[in-house]
């Protein structure tokens, strides 16, 4: 009986949770369809509003095509009513002077005819109608103001409504993960001309694969990105993973979200650099102890002996996927890098910029080291943390105190309070000093 009851409870407890669900997706579809209706109207107020600009934008044309007809018009009918007045008193003056020479050949007075007609021939030869030119001076024809609109008419019956964006592909094969930042690339699935711009999406998870629908860190958003690809620097890999989309929007509309994509951001790894350190130092990857009888001298022998006789580094370290483009060859000399007390080694990698930390690992009866950063500069002889050009935090068990107060616990994290203005990262381990470059 109890069975049943309890049985019965799980259908009545899986029904209403169903029923929730579907009251839930109910209040969803109402409010898409209110949505819809103040979008459609929206829409519609943009595309009267479009077609009324170009409407006005014609009229504007239309307006400043006819003012030039009309002044082009009014130019040549005054040249033309000019000419044209011209002609007439020249006409004039040519037949006043015709009447004059006949009234002269029918006087019968022989005395006065040669001055007569001298006077005649003279008012003729500077007559008007010898200095006109009979030739219209501008033309009738106005066909340079007529216009063809087929194209544009072409143009305008092919309007339609704008398409909306495909989705990016983000392409993982270039896309990088090194030194506190993220390389993302993406590409089109087919050109698109009207493409203004893009919007990627990010957020911090730890967990693998596919971006969860209840996801508790919100998506970043960095917008206007005008090309097909963006750098996000000076990040805090506090989390294993990494979500990235991307969306392209033209001047109207933007597009689907891209398939996100999780990155993995694993941790900035330092190595040591056997190569640069004190002859008293035996330095193996991450680890450097003191050794009076000049360890590293032996090491680099066995090393040399046994066919090793590079250092690792993270290029080769399968810690690292992706190698940092910052990390370069040391240039600096063999086992003279740092003498007399200088207990000193340098890491593998340049810090140039960004956050970053580092986790100490001593063991219970380590006497005195320290970590911290340098700069370039810093002198062969120098110890860390005593001049200018370095910084750190050094315990000495030996005076069974330490700088600053508070000592780390193994495994801490220890951050320098200026890390971004030196360019190395130290480490001190009991007389020495390791430093990470």
């Amino acid at each position: 009986m109890e069975d049943q009851r309890e049985a019965l409870r799980k259908i009545i407890t899986t029904l209403a949770v169903k029923n929730e669900e579907i009251q839930s997706f109910i209040y969803s579809l109402k409010q898409m369809l209110l949505n819809m209706e103040a979008n459609s109207a929206k829409v519609q107020e943009d595309l009267e509003a479009e077609f009324q600009s170009l409407f006005s934008l014609l009229e504007e044309l239309k307006e400043g095509m006819l003012m030039k007809i009309k002044q082009d018009r009014a130019s040549r009918t005054y040249e033309l009513q000019n000419q044209l007045a011209a002609c007439t008193r020249a006409l004039e003056s040519s037949e006043e002077l015709l009447e004059t020479a006949n009234q002269t050949l029918q006087a019968t007075d022989s005395e006065d005819f040669p001055q007569a007609a001298k006077q005649l021939k003279d008012g003729v030869t500077m007559a008007p109608a010898f200095r006109l030119s009979l030739k219209a001076k501008v033309s009738d024809n106005m066909s340079h103001l007529m216009v063809d609109f087929a194209q544009e008419r072409r143009m305008l019956q092919a309007l339609k409504f704008l398409p909306v964006p495909s989705a990016p592909v983000i392409d993982l094969a270039e896309t990088l993960v090194a030194d506190n930042c993220v390389t993302l690339v993406w590409r089109m699935p087919e050109e698109d001309s009207k493409i203004d711009h893009y919007v990627l999406e990010y957020r911090r998870t730890n967990f693998e694969g596919p971006p969860r629908l209840k996801e508790d860190q919100p998506w970043m958003v960095v917008e206007g990105i005008r090309q097909t690809e963006y750098t996000l620097t000076g990040l805090k890999f506090d989390m294993k993973y990494m979500n990235f989309r991307v969306k392209a929007c033209n001047k109207a509309v933007a597009g689907e979200f891209s398939e996100p994509v999780t990155l993995e951001t694993p941790a900035f790894m330092f190595r040591l650099d056997a190569s640069t350190s004190h002859q008293n130092l035996r330095v193996d990857d991450l680890s450097v102890e003191w050794d009076a009888m000049g360890g590293k001298v032996q090491d680099i022998k066995a090393r040399e002996k046994d066919g090793k006789g590079r250092t690792a580094s993270p290029v080769n370290s399968p810690a690292r996927g992706t190698p940092s483009p910052k990390r370069i060859p040391s240039g600096r000399g063999g086992r003279d890098r740092f003498t007399a007390e200088s207990y000193t080694v340098l890491g593998d990698t340049l810090i140039d910029g960004g956050e970053h930390y580092w986790e100490v690992h001593y063991e219970p009866d380590s006497k005195a080291f320290g970590v911290g950063v340098a700069y370039r500069s810093l002198g062969r002889f120098e110890q860390l943390g005593k001049t200018a050009a370095s910084w750190c935090l050094h315990i000495n068990n030996w005076l069974q105190a330490s700088c600053p107060s508070t000592t780390p616990a193994p495994n801490s994290c220890c951050t320098p309070s200026r890390p971004s203005s030196l360019s190395h990262c130290c480490l001190l381990s009991q007389f020495g000093v390791a430093a990470f470059r």
